[in-house]
């Protein structure tokens, strides 16, 4: 029972037995205790430093065990030193964290460009954002289907947000249709006042928040290496039209997208083509995309059917020559 004022089992028990019998010494303690006399040593040296016995005045040989009135006053006194001590590091350290956020915040605030180093860097960054968060928080999440570890961590601070009343929106890749986990993910979303869409293509990953602060992947390609804040209000206006305007044209993730006629492209193979005809490769629409290089050979395949043409290049030519495409 006394282990929470730091005294252990057997030192207990050998404390009350010197209550019970103040005049027995080591030896008997060891007999009655049935311990052997190291192990009755060791208790008596930490009865010692928790000051609860001492050498008897009487016989510099024996050891005397401290009125337990007096003992539990002591230990009681050594702890409230303990915690007052730990109360007062506590104090400092809240202190000293007030103090660097402060500086990180004023250092962000004041810099309208600021760069974040890495993936741990920017999830840093953006879990400090998202506690300031007021009103609203906009998403591109290019990169196709989300892993599962990306959508469980992705989820208190989701929640944290919408209990509180922040509207969020987010435009996945169309790609993202064909995957379960995160199908499951923006329908949670959705439960929760959250709102997705869907688009064949997406420009970069980027998060909006509040229409004050943009924070946008460094490299399109390759969004571990980094990210931009940006809080020059011409800028953040500017990304902010670019979002409305894909969100517009984006499509709900429970509806079926959409065909001018029966004969006509969906809005996936559409960017596909525009893609191709702006020269690039299988494997970067594939990026772009969010989907595998084969599937996106398997998308351009069935557009040169779907249009009669050869190659890409003449299919090109051929969707420009029918409107399908600007040349």
């Amino acid at each position: 029972m006394l282990d929470v004022l730091g005294m252990d089992a057997t030192a207990e028990v050998v404390y009350r037995e010197m209550l019970a019998h103040p005049r027995g010494g080591v030896a008997d303690l060891t007999h009655r205790l049935r311990l052997d006399e190291q192990t009755v040593r060791a208790a008596l040296d930490t009865l010692g430093e928790l000051a609860l016995v001492s050498h008897s005045r009487e016989d510099p040989q024996n050891y005397h065990a401290v009125d337990p009135h007096v003992a539990a006053e002591m230990l009681l006194a050594r702890h409230r030193g303990e915690l007052a001590a730990q109360q007062q590091r506590l104090e400092e350290a809240q202190i000293t964290a007030v103090q660097l956020k402060a500086e990180f915040t004023r250092e962000s605030t004041n810099d309208e460009l600021h760069h974040l180093t890495g993936i741990d860097g920017v999830r840093d960054y953006l879990a400090a954002l998202y506690d300031e968060v007021e009103c609203e928080l906009l998403t591109f999440a290019p990169g196709g289907a989300q892993t599962k570890a990306n959508l469980r961590s992705s989820r208190p601070l989701a929640e944290d947000l919408l209990s509180r009343g922040v509207r969020m929106r987010t435009v996945y890749l169309e790609s993202v249709r064909n995957d379960s986990g995160t199908v499951a993910h923006a329908q949670w979303l959705a439960s929760r006042g959250g709102r997705v869409r869907t688009a064949p293509s997406l420009p970069n990953r980027m998060i909006l928040c509040d229409r004050r602060i943009a924070v946008v992947a460094t490299d399109s390609e390759d969004t571990s290496v980094g990210a931009v804040v940006l809080r020059t209000a011409g800028v953040v206006s500017s990304l902010c039209a670019l979002f409305e305007h894909v969100w517009e044209s984006a499509q709900p993730l429970g509806s079926t997208a959409q065909h001018a006629d029966a004969e006509s492209l969906d809005p996936l193979q559409m960017e596909v083509l525009r893609l191709l005809s702006l020269g690039h490769t299988d494997d970067y629409v594939a990026t772009r995309l969010g989907v595998s290089a084969r599937t996106a050979r398997r998308i351009a395949t069935k557009i040169m059917e779907h249009l009669g043409t050869r190659s890409r290049f003449q299919t090109g030519v051929h969707a420009a020559a029918r409107g399908l495409i600007r040349p």
